[in-house]
């Protein structure tokens, strides 16, 4: 096997780990944000719950039903944000968004491990789908 084609199959098995076994699942007391996103072509949906102290989100919750890229992102996305700014999420959503439509090569966050699925662009709203949830739960 090549190392692209290894690199491959790493990324593979942990956005399955990810579907299989999503991270911050858990539900949570009094939240003090909630969002939701859907897509209407498959199906997919993603359901957001934060709770923000001091600009900070210290618990969240993300759940859904969908396809493993929708799941996956969604298990990714929370575990990336937990513990960060308001600020800080924009500019990882900005850098996120970038990475799928091609202005970015990389990231520098476990997100990377999605960046295969721009090679498939019916499969980048699957990707995005859980920082539109994000996205509505902040703008609440």
């Amino acid at each position: 096997m090549t190392e692209s084609a290894d690199l491959d199959e790493m990324y593979r098995e942990i956005v399955l780990d990810h579907h299989r076994n999503p991270r911050n699942s858990e539900p949570i007391d009094a939240p003090t944000h909630e969002g939701e996103a859907i897509n209407p072509f498959c199906g997919d949906e993603v359901h957001v719950k934060l709770h923000l102290q001091d600009g900070v989100i210290d618990h969240l919750s993300v759940t859904g039903v969908g396809c493993s890229i929708s799941q996956a992102a969604a298990s990714l996305m929370g575990a990336e944000i937990k513990g960060k700014t308001t600020e800080q999420i924009g500019e990882l959503a900005r850098q996120f968004k970038s990475l799928m439509s091609g202005g970015a090569d990389s990231l520098e966050s476990d997100l990377d491990v999605l960046k295969g699925v721009k090679r498939y662009p019916v499969r980048i709203k699957c990707a995005l789908l859980a920082w539109s949830a994000l996205e509505d739960a902040l703008s609440g």
